[in-house]
């Protein structure tokens, strides 16, 4: 079995936006359900949320934010262990981000052997 990574990309939301405590507890079951069906399944190994703001280091230079070139931010990743990249794109095609128009990079860990 192999580790993958799976990464949350999204627009930057407005300085003004304030969603609701509905929409917010909304979000977080949404979330919760999705890590959990791949827990009872025993293929999560961890996950984190990422804070919006960062820096970025390029050859001779520091520039604002973890953004890529199309101005998205990546906002968490959850790792987690797949027969093969089909299965854990199975996985990131029910992730909660593509419903508000997100995208989920996935990616195979490599094994270093040092």
């Amino acid at each position: 079995m192999k580790e993958f990574m799976l990464l949350f990309r999204h627009a930057e939301m407005p300085s003004n936006y304030q969603p609701s405590a509905e929409e917010i507890q909304s979000s977080i079951q949404s979330w919760q359900k999705w890590i959990s069906d791949i827990a009872q399944k025993g293929k999560f190994s961890s996950t984190q949320q990422l804070q919006p703001t960062g820096k970025t280091v390029r050859q001779n230079a520091i520039v604002d934010g973890p953004f890529v070139e199309i101005k998205e931010i990546v906002g968490g990743f959850i790792i987690c262990k797949a027969d093969n990249l089909e299965e854990a794109i199975e996985f990131a095609q029910s992730c909660p981000i593509i419903a508000i128009g997100g995208s989920v990079e996935v990616r195979p860990i490599m094994d270093l052997e040092i």
